[in-house]
């Protein structure tokens, strides 16, 4: 398995020796949650305008430490950072898209939304609390599911990682325990469990172990075939993981509340809302050195927001809201600069 994933548009790399384009390709790392649709974006992008999208998935604190060490036009991770943070950095920060975090396990005679979960019983999962999947409490939860005396065997991400931010802090919200004993970070002190690189690892590690568990953004479940669990959410309903659960979750968040649209989607209330859903965001200078890669970076971020609703729709990630992406332009506009004060994004179009 390899330790990061490169995507490039499809053709790029033949491109690339007959073009002098590739100056122009746009150059960034970080997430993997949102791997499938940048990449579903890249290619669609190539194939209208000739320019490629470089971007290593290779976790959210590895997406961020190389945005602050310039090595990229920008950074995306699934955990926000914090305004103070943003302000001494000279970064921006701007969500992209939304999508949901599912637990995915490996249970023999167990199919996908045949086991129902709370949030209270998957933290003493992952605290190691509970060890087995006929456990009282799991069969509590399923009273007519055929449980096995199994071992369960628990996947987590290795890396600094946006998807474990928004898992843990789901857990914090849900149990006490976990929110005094492991807390939530891009990197946590896990109880227990097997570490693996990327939602890419952990899916390959749920598919191959059996009696397993682990948490994936629902894009990867569903490439994979993974067996997903339903979960209950705040108001006590058991939900599927779906686009209208996600949409649920995300609909009354009030973007402007946070500083760079930090907004926390885990744990809406909502009787349709899917528990861990969660957003994506992207990272880039404020006075960027390279001020064509910026605007070649800003040009592809409108034309995702403009032109890919529905290939996100198609992997099951929601858009983001008219509203919030007109006021992520006007951000760009008044935020993002050259040395003489211009706004970039109007270069770029």
């Amino acid at each position: 398995m390899r330790l990061f994933r490169t995507l490039t548009a499809a053709g790029l790399v033949a491109a690339a020796a007959i073009l002098p384009a590739l100056a122009l390709d746009i150059s960034g790392a970080g997430a993997t949650f949102p791997y499938p649709i940048y990449a579903k974006w890249a290619d669609a992008y190539k194939k209208e305008t000739g320019i490629g999208l470089n971007y290593q998935s290779i976790g959210s604190g590895g997406g961020i430490k190389q945005i602050k060490a310039k090595t990229v036009t920008f950074g995306a991770s699934d955990a926000p950072l914090p305004g103070k943070e943003l302000d001494e950095s000279g970064l921006v920060q701007f969500p992209m898209v939304m999508g949901g975090i599912v637990p995915v396990v490996n249970v023999d005679g167990i199919k996908s939304g045949e086991i129902v979960i709370d949030g209270p019983t998957l933290a003493k999962i992952f605290m190691g609390e509970i060890k087995t999947w006929n456990d009282p409490a799991i069969a509590k939860l399923n009273p007519s599911a055929k449980l096995p005396a199994q071992a369960i065997a628990v996947v987590h991400r290795s890396d600094g990682s946006g998807t474990t931010f928004n898992f843990a802090y789901y857990l914090s919200e849900v149990s006490a325990d976990w929110k005094s004993k492991v807390g939530a970070n891009t990197s946590v002190e896990w109880p227990v469990g097997i570490g693996a690189k990327g939602n890419e690892g952990v899916a390959n590690n749920v598919a191959q172990t059996k009696g397993s568990i682990g948490y994936v953004e629902y894009a990867y479940a569903k490439q994979n075939k993974l067996v997903y669990t339903k979960m209950i959410n705040k108001d006590g309903k058991t939900v599927e993981p779906t686009s209208t659960t996600f949409q649920a979750a995300a609909a009354n968040a009030d973007w402007s509340s946070a500083p760079g649209y930090g907004v926390i989607l885990a744990n809406q209330p909502g009787a349709e809302s899917w528990p861990m859903t969660a957003a994506t965001w992207i990272l880039m200078y404020k006075k960027p050195q390279d001020t064509a890669a910026a605007a070649a970076a800003l040009k592809f971020f409108a034309w995702s927001y403009e032109q890919g609703g529905k290939m996100a729709e198609e992997l099951d990630y929601i858009p983001m809201p008219k509203a919030v992406v007109d006021s992520v332009k006007k951000t760009w506009t008044d935020e993002v600069k050259d040395a003489t004060g211009k706004a970039i994004f109007a270069m770029a179009n």
